[in-house]
């Protein structure tokens, strides 16, 4: 007899699953402001590489100010136009005419050669070679800044090296005594030192979960202005089986992003080049938990929106600091304690990292097993807490009367 009501039970939930993910795709099939949503899902991710396509800055226009005019600077600017960084795009007489320029527009920085360059080399003396980088933009800044440095740091070493073997020094020990203790710099995981690289991966995540919560979070909002609670109650009487239509529902909206993800954590960094070393089976044993853990937090939250427009409006506007707090901009540990662990309520801030351990550095999934257990808690959680606030929802719904006694949606 037990038997018979726990089979009766599993096909009774199995059923009310079944019907609340076919009824949550009609609503969003309907629903044209969420499908533009989700299609921007898509979308944002390819403008975004596409911004992003070469990766680096690189031929930064530059005016060089040549005051000394010796066959010492003239080399001096060919060694810096010869770089990958930076590019001379015009010569100026002096520096208030390179100054307006740089005004203009004409370049993102100057360079200027004092007069008695050649003079100060040739006696042994100090000679300063002036930069005036643009640091309103750090990439500009930096890349301006290394191409100058590198060329004057060449120049230099020949002419200390030419100096030595004037002096009857060896070629071998001339070159050991210019540079006794040398450097050799390797990029990790980033060899090209690329921004796009390091920022679009992470980014793509925060895409999907944000336009999946605006989503959700609009389709919620319509339901409340319609005045009835579909967004809740797949037009079916539900005592029980609450968790089921959650898990129906949460469905649908995975078996939609499922092909978001394929898309673009699989074809779009083939395309653009963008870090592919770990195994996409651990990558998808990581999206299982985060995909759900984002839709259940989109129920819970599309509970707190009345009409459509306050969820574009929350959570566009709080996109920003998702992005700040997720540690791509800025880094984590530089974050203050309580904002790093507020961080931590949305999904991405513990995916971000272990998605770019398996892609970037082309770990397993038992290396990034705290986070993994971590998602998994937090799915957990967030479908209790989404079951919970559909049942308080049904039950005020009740008591005011709005849908009648078995509590169905009208069609």
């Amino acid at each position: 007899m037990k038997l018979k009501i726990i089979r009766k039970n599993i096909i009774s939930g199995l059923e009310l699953t079944a019907f609340s993910f076919i009824d949550e795709l009609k609503t969003i099939v309907r629903d044209n402001g969420a499908l533009l949503m989700f299609a921007a899902a898509i979308i944002y991710p390819i403008v975004y590489s596409i911004a992003y396509k070469n990766n680096v800055v690189r031929d930064i226009p530059v005016t060089i100010v040549d005051l000394d005019h010796t066959s010492t600077s003239r080399q001096m600017i060919r060694m810096i136009d010869a770089t990958k960084e930076v590019r001379i795009s015009s010569e100026a007489g002096s520096l208030g005419e390179a100054k307006q320029q740089f005004w203009d527009g004409g370049s993102k920085g100057v360079i200027l050669i004092p007069e008695g360059f050649e003079k100060n080399l040739l006696k042994g003396s100090q000679s300063s070679l002036s930069v005036y980088c643009d640091a309103s933009n750090f990439l500009i800044y930096k890349e301006t800044l290394n191409g100058t440095i590198a060329s004057s740091g060449t120049l230099s070493a020949g002419v200390e090296i030419k100096r030595l073997l004037a002096a009857g020094t060896s070629e071998e020990a001339a070159m050991v005594q210019h540079d006794p203790l040398p450097a050799k710099f390797i990029n990790l995981y980033n060899p090209s030192g690329g921004y796009g690289s390091y920022l679009m991966p992470g980014l793509i995540l925060i895409i999907l979960q944000q336009t999946l919560l605006v989503g959700i979070g609009m389709i919620g909002g319509a339901g409340k202005e319609r005045r009835n609670n579909q967004e809740v109650i797949p037009g079916i009487r539900v005592r029980n089986g609450m968790f089921s239509v959650v898990f129906g529902k949460g469905l649908a909206y995975f078996m939609i992003y499922l092909v978001h993800i394929i898309f673009s954590l699989v074809y779009l960094p083939h395309w653009f080049g963008f870090p592919d070393k770990g195994h996409f089976s651990d990558v998808l044993i990581l999206v299982v938990p985060f995909l759900f853990s984002v839709i259940f937090f989109g129920f819970i939250i599309s509970m707190l929106f009345h009409r459509r427009e306050h969820a574009i409006m929350a959570l566009v506007f709080i996109s920003p600091v998702i992005l700040f707090l997720s540690g791509l901009p800025w880094p984590q540990t530089s974050i203050p304690p309580i904002l790093y662990h507020i961080a931590h309520v949305f999904p991405s801030t513990i995916m971000i990292p272990a998605y770019l351990r398996i892609r970037t550095m082309g770990v397993s999934i038992t290396d990034v097993r705290p986070e993994l257990m971590f998602m998994m808690v937090q799915m957990l959680v967030y479908f209790l807490l989404a079951a919970l606030s559909f049942k308080i929802y049904v039950i005020k719904q009740k008591k005011k009367n709005i849908s009648g006694k078995q509590l169905t949606c009208p069609r």
